[in-house]
């Protein structure tokens, strides 16, 4: 991506709205291998499967097809981006409590990927394999397990319950059924819940002898790339790539590296935040500076929603910097402040995007606020206004990959005959 000038961003405000996103696709694929290699130099049957929920914005999940990853979904929609960008079913993995049930079918006669996650989806998968005797079906197993993380998650099949055992009993008395996959997902980023995920899978094939899985597929829940003085920010410890590899690859290259490539299952995780959130930049415009009671507060062209409303809750509250940077228009004209807040276009009193900034600043500037790519656009409400465009700058020009929103887009599904 170009270096990012007051010319430039002017330059596709003129064209795309006054504020947008810059997304990085090189930066994103760069991640991507990256983070892949990291595992593959330690266990080569390994692959990633992107985590469509985090930013689906169908130019990265493109590039996550043209790299040979798998698409993980939560949702028909979800699905749809990953069938419209190329995405074959035999690498799409379908994942959460609320799944299509028409798409889960559809996909297990096509060699997708689909992890039961309840006793209400094994029910209807019984039902559903009645329906085909005929077809070899394979199906996943979503394990619920205690990572010693502090946090009992809602998802899964606990494998401590009899319903897993009767499960796994089910499989393999079916003769049209096999289990293709071991799955599981939990909300800690430490080394030590990663270690503790792989450990716990490893120990469950043991248990029940799957010697013969084809995939065991850990999650997702990876810390991504941000600059080291956010990352200085926060108590908790941020692994890199290579830290998180060597924290759980060794532990399948000793157990399946002796084997034939064939007959080793393949390793498969399920980054979003950790490729996505780097590659992404919300520039806004300050619309106004006021003073109230002593305080300054800047109005921007944008709202907490724009940067992940949950990651932005948890920064004003522990009164932590998500990466931001003022591009003047011209420093002759600008203020400098020792004490203002960054305020957006809502009517929420509590809808500030950063606090306390220190520096220049003047009406007309553009604000840019880094590492937004993960849960920003998919999270934006249509609250006030629509959402902004999305552009790619390069080289070769301004791209745009996603264009502003506009009323119609927000109010098409509604009915005006009164």
């Amino acid at each position: 991506m170009l270096p990012l000038s007051y010319e430039l961003l002017n330059e596709i405000a003129n064209q795309y709205g006054q504020s947008f996103y810059i997304i990085d696709e090189e930066k994103f694929e760069l991640n991507f291998n990256e983070l892949r290699n990291a595992f593959k130099k330690i266990y080569p049957k390994m692959n990633i499967g992107y985590s469509h929920k985090t930013n689906y914005t169908p130019s990265l999940c493109h590039v996550i097809n043209k790299l040979g990853g798998y698409a993980e979904v939560v949702s028909d929609m979800e699905y749809q981006v990953a069938k419209r960008v190329g995405f074959d079913d035999s690498r799409i993995i379908f994942n959460g409590p609320c799944k299509n049930k028409a798409v889960a079918e559809a996909m297990l006669l096509h060699q997708g990927h689909v992890n039961l996650d309840s006793e209400t989806e094994f029910l209807s998968f019984v039902e559903f394999v009645k329906e085909h005797p005929q077809q070899k079906i394979g199906i996943g197993l979503r394990c619920n397990f205690d990572t010693q993380d502090g946090i009992l998650s809602r998802f899964g099949i606990d494998t401590e319950s009899k319903l897993f055992a009767d499960v796994l009993t089910y499989i393999q008395a079916t003769d049209n059924v096999y289990l293709r996959n071991l799955h599981c997902h939990f909300a800690h980023r430490s080394l030590a819940c990663w270690t503790n995920r792989a450990k716990n899978m490893l120990a469950l094939i043991d248990k029940y002898h799957l010697n013969s899985i084809e995939q065991i597929d850990l999650g997702g829940g990876l810390f991504g790339k941000m600059p080291e003085s956010f990352k200085q920010q926060f108590d908790e410890e941020m692994p890199s790539y290579s830290e998180y590899a060597q924290a759980i690859a060794p532990l399948f290259a000793e157990r399946y590296g002796a084997l034939p490539v064939e007959e080793q299952p393949e390793l498969v995780i399920e980054p979003g935040n950790s490729l996505a959130g780097d590659v992404m930049s919300l520039a806004a415009k300050v619309l106004d500076i006021k003073h109230v009671r002593g305080k300054s507060i800047a109005t921007l062209l944008a709202t907490f929603y724009n940067i992940n409303p949950t990651l932005v809750f948890m920064l004003l509250d522990e009164q932590k910097h998500i990466p931001m940077r003022v591009i003047a228009k011209d420093s002759r004209h600008s203020t400098v402040y020792e004490d203002l807040d960054f305020g957006g276009f809502t009517c929420i009193e509590f809808d500030y995007l950063y606090k306390h900034y220190k520096g220049p600043l003047a009406v007309g500037d553009y604000v840019v606020f880094d590492n937004v790519g993960a849960y920003s656009i998919v999270l934006k409400p249509p609250f006030i206004l629509p959402n902004f465009a999305v552009v790619s700058v390069t080289k070769n020009g301004i791209k745009e990959i996603k264009r502003a929103e506009t009323f119609e887009d927000v109010f098409q599904t509604f009915r005006f005959e009164f």
